[in-house]
């Protein structure tokens, strides 16, 4: 991984203000890059991908997995400042 990417999966989200926590709970991959990435998973899923775009299926799925990493440590931090509800 690198440092940049450690950098970001290592974000102070509890030192962040109580706006930005929520913000970044709410997260979501822009709408035209979440378009590319199901149209690369459904391309891969039928075995028609080439070397290009494994490539770029490779990066947005690390994209979305630090987001989603990030959105959870936001939402927890959310959780305990009693800005969001617990979930059942």
């Amino acid at each position: 991984m690198a440092e940049i990417d450690r950098a970001i999966t290592k974000l102070a989200i509890e030192s962040l203000p109580d706006e930005k926590v929520l913000a970044l709970s709410d997260m979501q991959m822009e709408t035209q890059q979440q378009e590319v990435f199901s149209n690369l998973q459904a391309r891969y899923r039928e075995g028609q991908l080439n070397d290009a775009e494994g490539s770029q299926l490779d990066e947005l799925m690390q994209v979305y997995r630090c987001g989603l990493v990030s959105k959870a440590r936001a939402l927890k931090v959310a959780v305990e400042r009693n800005l969001k509800p617990v979930f059942n």
